[in-house]
């Protein structure tokens, strides 16, 4: 716009513009306003959602703590269909899992945890899932299924955990020299102070002496 032009010039020019570009200002107005709000509500949904969830959790804790087998499965299974994408739902399955082995029932257990081994998206939570995969099936002398399973650890945090896992399955086949191996390899990974430590070192010298005997 020339800023020599007269105050009618100016105004047609202004018209001129607006005739051209109202429609895109309009809009665009709209627009940001539908994103903003559309932001607004997406954060509000996913802290709902968080909320109900994280009290759902609670709920299956407090089921498990009362001894109220039933109650926990329902509402763990109501995470699962309503709260997946949320790590409640994760927590909720580890928990069951473990209160399931508590109570001898292997088979619930195994569920749970292959849940976790399908919906879990930190490669922590699947970790620690086929851990306790791998140890059920050594309880259940599933050796070679255990140790397939043992052997698919990829974190390196994880790395000790697993090594004595695979050391504890070897001494089951009877395998002596690998499980000493294997033990070797868990005590590598530790940090001196660690209780597990101790553990490794027990399960060292039983080795030593059955060999001595």
């Amino acid at each position: 716009m020339d800023i020599y032009a007269s105050d009618e010039e100016k105004g047609e020019d202004i018209k001129r513009w607006w005739r051209e570009n109202g429609r895109s200002v309009i809009l665009g107005c709209i627009l940001g306003g539908a994103v903003i709000f559309g932001g607004r509500y997406w954060i509000n949904y996913k802290q709902t959602l968080a909320e109900n969830a994280s009290t759902t959790y609670q709920r299956v804790t407090q089921a498990i703590q009362q001894q109220q087998p039933a109650e926990a499965d329902k509402l763990t299974q109501k995470l699962f269909s309503d709260f997946s994408n949320t790590p409640y739902a994760i927590f909720a399955a580890l928990d069951m899992a473990s209160q399931a082995v508590k109570n001898d029932d292997k088979e619930a257990a195994k569920l749970y945890l292959e849940w976790v081994s399908d919906h879990a998206s930190l490669s922590g939570h699947l970790e620690l899932a086929r851990l306790r995969q791998a140890k059920i099936l050594l309880d259940e002398a599933h050796y070679e299924q255990a140790l397939k399973l043992a052997k698919e650890s990829q974190l390196s945090s994880f790395s000790s955990l697993f090594a004595e896992l695979q050391g504890d399955i070897y001494l089951a086949m009877g395998k002596k020299s690998d499980a000493r191996s294997a033990y070797q390899i868990a005590l590598k990974g530790l940090e001196q102070g660690e209780p597990r430590l101790a553990i490794l070192q027990i399960k060292l010298d039983d080795l030593a002496v059955e060999n001595n005997g």
